[in-house]
C-alpha cells in the first residue's frame, strides 16, 4: 500500500488545516482540500502552509469544493474527513465517501469521540474493512499525539499500515485504542479537568475557580491549569466530551464526569471561554466567582507550600519539593495530593482497559496534553509511597490488578514540573 494522493473533507476547519499541512509536508503527497467554497479552500491552503512553517508545501495542496468530491475521491489513496463533531453530518459525508472511493482506498474520520463502529455502518461490506478513526490533537504540528481507532470491521493489516505511516512518515506519536467514549487521552484529561470544576464548586467559599487552579498549577506538571485549559478548549467542547463519557460509561469515576451547574449556566449564556471572550475566566485578570455569579479580579492566593515547592524546583531539588507537598498539612496540599493520585489511578485503569499497552497513558498525556505522564509522576512520587496513598484513598481494590512494580516510564518527570504557579 502506498499513499500518493489524499483528500481532506472539511479542509478549512482548524483540524482540517493542520492535518493537511502535516500530510503535505511530512508525507509529501498531493492533498485535495475540500471546503464549502473555493475561496475557503484557498485560504485553508495558506493557513496549512503557515501551520507547518513551510509555505513551499502549499504547492502540494489543491483547492476544491464539494462539487468536486467525486473526482477527488476516485483518485485518492486515503480520504480524511475533518468536519464538525456532529454524528448526522459525519454520517452524511461518509455515505458519499463510500459511494465514490476507489476499491483499494482507505477512509478515516477525524474525531475526538464519535463512535467509529457507528460510522462504519455507512460503508459497504467491501469498504468497511478500510475505514477507521483517527484522533489528531490541535494543533497537530505542536501536539504530535495521534490515536488510531479501528472499528470492529477494520482489517488488521490496514490498521497496522496506518499506524506505521502516521508514526514513520508523519512523525506522529501513535497509540491504538478501542472505540470507547473520548478514547484515551481525552478520557483522562477531561476527567481531571471536570473534577477540578467540581472541586471549584465545593470550595467556592475559599475562592472557587482560581483557588483550585492555583493548587493545580504549573508546578504539578502541566503548562496550563485545568480550568484555564477548559476555557482554551471551549466550555461547549468540554461539555460535549464529558456528557458523552457520562452517558455511555459507568466505571468507578462515572460521577467525576458530571458537569457542575455553574458551567452549564455559563454555556447557556454563550460564555464558552477564550473564543467568546469570557467563560470561567475573562480577559487575563478576571475570574468567574461561583458564589456571586459575577466576574472579579483573580486573587494571588498565599499558599505557603506552593511557594516552597517552586523554590525547590528552581534549583532542581525535586525530591525536596515533593516532600514539601507530602508533609504539609494544609487543605490545599491535601487537594493537590488527591488530584495527583486520582490522575495516576484513572490513567492506569483506563489505559489497561482500552489501550494496547498500559504504558500508552504516558504517551497520551505527554504528547496530547503536554502534561506530566502518569507513570513518570508515579515514579516521582515513589511506588511505595504511592501504594500508601492509594490505600488511604480507598483504591486498593482498583489497583490489585495492576503491578506497578513492573511499570517504567520513557519520560523524565523533571521536564514537566515547572517552577511556576
Amino acid at each position: 500500500m502506498k499513499i500518493k494522493e489524499i483528500t481532506v473533507v472539511g479542509a478549512n476547519g482548524a483540524l482540517g488545516v493542520g492535518v493537511s499541512g502535516i500530510f503535505a509536508s511530512f508525507g509529501d503527497v498531493k492533498v485535495n482540500m475540500i471546503s464549502r467554497s473555493l475561496e475557503k479552500s484557498k485560504i485553508a491552503i495558506e493557513k496549512a502552509g503557515n501551520s507547518v512553517k513551510a509555505l513551499k508545501v502549499c504547492d502540494n495542496m489543491k483547492p476544491y469544493t464539494y462539487d468536486n468530491l467525486e473526482e477527488c475521491l476516485k483518485n485518492s489513496d486515503y480520504i480524511i474527513e475533518t468536519i464538525v463533531e456532529d454524528y448526522s453530518e459525519k454520517e452524511r459525508i461518509h455515505k458519499l465517501i463510500n459511494k465514490y472511493m476507489k476499491a483499494d482506498a482507505i477512509s478515516s474520520s477525524v474525531t475526538s469521540g464519535i463512535s467509529i463502529n457507528g460510522l462504519a455502518s455507512c460503508y459497504s461490506e467491501a469498504h468497511k474493512k478500510s475505514f477507521l478513526g483517527i484522533h489528531f490533537f490541535n494543533p497537530p504540528y505542536s501536539l504530535p499525539l495521534c490515536e488510531v481507532i479501528p472499528s470492529k470491521f477494520t482489517n488488521k493489516d490496514i490498521a497496522k499500515f496506518i499506524k506505521n505511516y502516521l508514526s514513520k512518515i508523519l512523525n506522529r506519536k501513535v497509540i491504538v485504542v478501542k472505540d470507547e467514549p473520548a478514547f484515551l487521552a481525552n478520557r483522562i484529561g477531561f476527567m481531571f479537568i471536570n473534577q477540578a470544576m467540581q472541586y471549584a464548586e465545593d470550595y467556592k467559599d475559599n475562592g472557587g475557580i482560581d483557588y483550585i487552579d492555583t493548587i493545580l498549577g504549573k508546578f504539578t506538571g502541566r503548562n496550563m491549569a485545568p480550568m484555564e485549559t477548559a476555557d482554551f478548549v471551549g466550555l461547549d467542547v468540554h461539555k460535549a466530551i464529558v456528557d458523552n463519557v457520562y452517558e455511555h460509561t459507568n466505571d468507578y469515576a462515572h460521577e467525576k464526569f458530571k458537569l457542575p451547574n455553574y458551567v452549564l449556566d455559563l454555556i447557556e449564556d454563550g460564555r464558552y471561554g477564550t473564543k467568546s471572550g469570557e467563560g470561567l475566566y475573562r480577559n487575563s485578570d478576571e475570574v468567574y466567582d461561583i458564589k456571586t455569579e459575577e466576574y472579579r479580579k483573580k486573587k494571588n492566593y498565599k499558599i505557603d507550600f506552593i511557594d516552597k515547592v517552586i523554590e525547590d524546583f528552581k534549583i532542581g531539588e525535586y525530591e525536596k519539593g515533593l516532600e514539601t507537598i507530602l508533609l504539609d498539612n494544609s487543605i490545599e496540599s491535601e487537594i493537590c495530593i488527591r488530584f495527583l493520585v486520582d490522575y495516576i489511578v484513572y490513567s492506569l485503569t483506563i489505559s489497561k482497559e482500552i489501550a494496547e499497552n498500559i504504558t500508552d497513558c504516558d504517551i497520551a498525556m505527554a504528547e496530547g496534553f503536554n502534561w506530566i505522564p502518569p507513570i513518570a509522576l508515579l515514579e516521582f512520587i515513589g511506588k511505595e509511597k504511592f501504594k500508601e496513598l492509594t490505600s488511604k484513598y480507598g483504591y486498593d481494590k482498583l489497583m490489585n490488578n495492576i503491578n506497578i512494580q513492573n511499570l517504567k516510564s520513557n519520560y523524565q518527570y523533571e521536564k514537566f514540573l515547572k517552577a511556576k504557579r
